[in-house]
């Protein structure tokens, strides 16, 4: 088997696994939630409207405004991301991203050289702050 046959058995793979599903089944239960649609919807225009006001020049800025709009911002992405759906979409793709994050490190380890079979990923728990790097 080539490199590129491998890596579509791997895609095959990481479909199949139950974290995967479980982030595609949220991902499916978002995009039907009319509710957290409406919510993100509405987000993204108060966010186009807090950018616009805030790229008007100096002069023409209404700190006002943009403290409304902010503040709005603010109480609309706290409404999604207390969403239900949202946060069991939220829990999977951490939980994908992880799994993505495992297979990289692995694959990195076998372009080092490292025996493919044996290699073991430094356990990361997210948080760059004073890392050496990945595998």
């Amino acid at each position: 088997m080539d490199a590129i046959s491998a890596a579509r058995e791997l895609g095959k793979a990481i479909q199949s696994d139950n974290r995967f599903i479980a982030y595609n089944n949220a991902k499916l239960n978002n995009d039907a939630d009319e509710g957290l649609q409406r919510l993100i919807g509405e987000f993204n225009l108060v966010k186009q409207n807090l950018q616009m006001e805030m790229s008007k020049p100096e002069g023409e800025k209404q700190q006002s405004k943009i403290t409304d709009l902010n503040q709005n911002m603010q109480e609309q992405y706290r409404q999604i991301m207390t969403n239900e759906n949202m946060a069991a979409f939220t829990i999977a793709k951490s939980e994908v991203d992880g799994l993505i994050r495992q297979i990289n490190s692995i694959i990195s380890l076998c372009c080092d050289g490292e025996d493919p079979d044996t290699c073991e990923p430094a356990n990361c728990g997210g948080s760059c702050e004073g890392c050496s790097g990945c595998g």
